[in-house]
């Protein structure tokens, strides 16, 4: 059985139409003007495509608006936020009048860029220019991916997205762009609103790209609609057009006259980022036929409206009986659906001997190819560094046109876009993302990640070769300041795992628990060590590793590569007399989720604290008042020349705790 597209077809009564056009185009005059902070412009200008695409392209259901069989809706210029929210008031999706006047305002619904998990029906958070449009990317490959796996009965929709100058000028959208393009992801539909305006004046200031002839050259299916922006005909006919094409993404360049039909304002800046202004609102009202009354909607076009917003409820009721009665790899759908494992899949993890030498990023690869057959919703890969970051997955080619059942994405050289379209697959849902590169190359990731630590979203980061152990690759390539920097991230997980059997619990707790997680691992051999392997430890951010026969002379604060260096200082002092216990904190952020007497049986009370790690010290005085670290940039030698170099040694390690215990 195929769920079909349902359509309420054209709209015979041509009033009605105009005037919902009209109530959307008003909605996003008075809301920045009763904000008096905004942008109408977009918005004004989008009103005829926006209700083309809600009342006659799109299948949803308003009053379900997280069915995963939808389709997706992304407005990559978040900056006109009250097109969506007017869209997102009027079906019927839960906001009220009251919501719109109360636009940007604390507390409300409607803030000044749509937030995923704050408004509902807002797919992604949006907002940070060319992330929605590379979101979008990620969505249509998440639904290519689930169609794929478990039939075009069960997932077959189409992305949308609406993205503009700004979103094309950016790096990002480049990157994203040529990734769809080679993986061929059709069912992806980007309007590119061609405007010609931007905030410092006309585009033709910066900008004189052929927009049509670069995604030609990326493999885009690409029709330059022209000047149709106030036809909802012809709109909807050229969307139509592309509604097939699933070999291809598609790109619509439509041409817009921003703020129309103000008569001051139209295609000019002013009404990019600015209210119009009261006289000039009444003027713009007065030539569509609109009453001078703020937030006007007459109950006929509610009504129109809100019977546009159930146009999905047919298909929608009929998936959920379909997957009611789903028998077929039923617990592998459950289980991709809720972003988890098929039960007992925690059995699968891997544990490592103590004395082993393993490199964490190796041992990440081995307990990725184990949990793979357990953890149906996983799918991911490396930044060109695939095999490199321990995410290449056995036996397997990659994810590609022909073959869409494949769980192995090549992301290539396009660290951001990675970052950014691992996002869309995780707002996307069924899948859960996971992607590689070396540590420093976060810095490329970085907006993508702190919109996934924002928006909550369900994505697994390894990042490898994390520390000056790099070695001959010099500073370009090794990471100090950036476990300190992301440290400062908040609702971004982070994990440094000192070894094999830590690494398993950093994974499992990655799976287990949502939002972003972040795998900090080691390029170099690290000796599996004693006590690591303890189920739950991890999980507390920070645990005693070796103890002492009562209470310690000092504590010994260790993360990654850095604890085994703790351990031999800890046995070293103790043939001196001098009690350490060594701590192994891999997860700042999860020992502060722990209450205050467990911090302090782990870190103790009143006694001296030396911390240790290959990186910045920066943020360490919060746990020690000794910090053994890096606070330059490092060179091009042998790692462990580096790490004896930069004084992460034994020797520098008992130094510093001779100087606490003096002090």
């Amino acid at each position: 059985m195929r769920v079909a597209t349902t359509s309420v077809g054209p709209v015979t009564d041509r009033d009605i139409q105009e005037r919902t056009i009209n109530v959307i185009r008003g909605f996003s005059m008075d809301a920045p003007q009763r904000a008096n902070s905004g942008h109408p412009g977009t918005a004004m200008a989008l009103a005829p495509l926006a209700y083309t695409l809600f009342t006659r392209i799109m299948r949803y259901d308003a009053s379900a608006p997280t069915w995963p069989n939808r389709d997706r809706f992304v407005l990559s210029g978040g900056h006109a936020s009250i097109l969506q929210y007017a869209l997102l008031h009027l079906c019927g999706f839960g906001l009220e009048r009251s919501d719109l006047e109360d636009f940007r305002q604390w507390g409300s619904l409607t803030p000044g860029h749509p937030e995923l998990h704050h408004t509902p029906g807002v797919e992604v958070t949006t907002g940070p220019l060319g992330q929605g449009f590379a979101n979008a990317v990620g969505m249509a490959l998440a639904e290519h991916s689930l169609r794929a796996t478990f039939g075009s009965q069960l997932f077959d929709h189409h992305t949308f997205v609406i993205c503009g100058d700004g979103d094309l000028e950016e790096g990002l959208s480049h990157e994203a762009a040529s990734l769809a393009g080679h993986l061929g992801l059709g069912k992806l539909v980007a309007i590119y609103d061609d405007n010609h305006i931007s905030i410092d004046g006309p585009t033709e200031l910066a900008l004189s790209d052929d927009a049509a002839a670069r995604f030609r050259a990326c493999g885009w299916n690409v029709v330059e609609a022209g000047e149709i922006a106030e036809d909802v005909d012809a709109l909807e006919a050229v969307i139509r057009s592309v509604l097939a094409v699933e070999d291809k993404p598609s790109l619509i360049i439509l041409r817009s006259h921003i703020g129309y039909p103000s008569p001051k304002y139209t295609d000019t800046a002013h009404a990019h980022g600015n209210p119009l202004g009261a006289e000039e609102i009444s003027a713009t009202k007065a030539l569509l036929g609109m009453p001078d009354e703020s937030f006007w909607e007459p109950d006929d076009v509610v009504a129109h409206m809100r019977a546009a917003g159930l146009r999905g409820s047919d298909a929608r009721v009929r998936w959920e009986v379909l997957r009611e009665g789903w028998s077929e790899n039923r617990e592998a759908l459950d289980a991709a659906l809720a972003g988890t494992g098929l039960p007992g899949w925690q059995d699968a993890l891997p544990r490592f001997e103590v004395g082993q030498s393993i490199a964490t990023r190796n041992a990440g690869k081995k307990i990725l190819n184990a949990l793979l057959p357990f953890v149906p919703s996983l799918i991911g890969g490396g930044a060109d560094l695939t095999g490199n970051c321990g995410v290449e997955i056995d036996g397997t080619g990659p994810f590609s046109l022909t073959d869409r059942t494949s769980r192995q994405i090549h992301f290539g050289i396009r660290e951001h876009a990675m970052g950014s379209v691992m996002n869309g697959m995780a707002a996307h849902g069924g899948v859960l993302p996971f992607g590689g590169t070396f540590f420093i190359f976060s810095d490329y990731m970085r907006p993508a990640v702190r919109l996934a630590a924002l928006s909550d979203l369900h994505v697994i980061y390894s990042w490898t070769h994390d520390s000056v152990g790099v070695g001959e690759d010099g500073p370009t390539h090794q990471p100090i300041e950036q476990l300190a920097s992301l440290r400062a991230m908040p609702k971004l997980r982070i994990i440094r795992p000192a070894d094999a059997n830590e690494t398993v619990d950093a994974w499992r707790i990655a799976i287990e628990r949502g939002g972003p997680t972040a795998l900090i691992l080691s390029r170099q051999n690290l000796p599996v060590l004693e006590g690591t392997g303890r189920v739950g430890d991890v999980d507390r951010g920070a645990y005693v590793l070796r103890a002492t026969d009562g209470e310690p002379d000092v504590v010994l604060i260790g993360t990654g590569s850095e604890v085994q260096l703790c351990m031999q200082a800890a046995q070293e002092l103790a043939e001196s007399g001098v009690a350490a216990r060594v701590v192994s904190m891999p997860s700042w952020d999860l020992f502060l989720e722990q209450d205050d007497d467990y911090q302090l049986s782990v870190l103790g009370e009143e006694i001296p604290r030396v911390s240790v790690e290959a990186g910045s010290t920066f943020g360490w005085s919060l746990w020690a008042e000794a910090n053994v670290g890096i606070d330059h940039f490092g060179a091009s030698a042998p790692g462990a020349e580096l790490m004896e170099k930069f004084g992460m040694n034994v020797a520098n390690v008992l130094e510093h705790v001779r100087a606490v215990l003096e002090d």
